[in-house]
């Protein structure tokens, strides 16, 4: 199971009564984060899943309402009691973005691990298990999109394993992918497991201009989480200007991208009541959600 949650919806400035755009992903305890602006600990706080096993944060770009609650937090994860060190992912530059934020909190009872992600092609990371993949996006500085997946073992023919003389000690070695010896000969794990079955898949996309990259990115997404800067079409020509997203463009990608569920989020502090807007979405993909503080699920394999 996946647990997902989406720690605040605003952009640009947090609000009275909503968090700047964050993501928590939790799998068997451990946590993975996306974007950290100013606040971000306070819908941590609120969602209680703790601070100690956030093993990685990655960032979609450098712009402040998605970093500039970074130093807060790595304090309050080491007054936790964190001593594992904790990675820190996102487009070029994040060495000397990091350095600078982190001037208020230069001291960490764990390592700061950096990763820098290309900003022209592709990357692949894994932590805590999850398989985490980055793409460049449109936006006004390099920013990337994210897709979590949690792979899923294919499941192990028993009869298969039976003729072939496997004895049951082995089993678990062949579906963890570990070919065996036996006497004399050699097992592989395809010769004892089934096709490959679905995993869990989501991805999330924020301050960008939709492309036709994004629809390959996010195909059969589980939840697609995107951002809606701004509802009402007459904003069109704004969201092309500063290079962000209008609620139809999300919807149309979700569409396209045969997502399953679809979350809108990082709206306009001028967006009051993105609810409003909410139908002429579903007209174009019918599962879509308005975003909001703490929404969280848990997502199971689907057999």
């Amino acid at each position: 199971m996946l647990d997902v949650c989406l720690l605040g919806t605003g952009g640009m400035m947090p609000l009275p009564d909503r968090w700047l755009s964050s993501l928590l992903i939790r799998y068997h305890g451990r946590m993975v984060l996306i974007d950290c602006g100013e606040g971000t600990q306070i819908p941590l706080k609120m969602i209680k899943w703790g601070f100690k096993t956030i093993d990685a944060i990655l960032f979609t770009h450098y712009h402040a309402d998605h970093i500039a609650g970074l130093p807060g937090l790595l304090l309050t994860i080491g007054n936790s009691g964190r001593e594992e060190p904790l990675t820190l992912m996102g487009p070029p530059g994040i060495k000397k973005v990091v350095e600078g934020v982190t001037v208020i909190s230069p001291e960490l009872p764990y390592e700061l691990r950096l990763i820098e992600l290309s900003d022209l092609e592709r990357a692949e990371a894994c932590i805590s298990n999850l398989d985490i993949k980055s793409i460049p996006v449109d936006h006004s500085l390099p920013c990337l999109s994210y897709c979590i997946e949690l792979k899923r073992r294919s499941k192990f023919d028993v009869e298969r394993a039976k003729k072939l003389g496997v004895p049951i000690n082995y089993w678990n070695s062949l579906q963890k992918g570990l070919t065996i010896a036996l006497e004399g000969k050699t097992v592989s794990p395809e010769m004892v497991l089934g096709e490959i079955r679905r995993g869990i898949k989501v991805s999330y996309c924020t301050d960008t201009r939709p492309t036709e990259d994004l629809v390959k990115f996010i195909k059969d997404s589980d939840l697609f989480i995107c951002e809606g800067m701004y509802g009402n079409e007459d904003n069109l020509c704004k969201a092309v200007q500063k290079k962000h997203m209008m609620f139809s463009e999300a919807g149309l990608l979700a569409k396209q991208g045969r997502a399953k569920e679809l979350w809108l989020t990082h709206y306009s502090p001028s967006l009051t009541k993105p609810e409003e807007y909410l139908e002429a979405v579903k007209i174009i993909f019918t599962n879509t959600i308005a975003g909001r503080d703490l929404l969280t699920t848990t997502m199971k394999y689907v057999d």
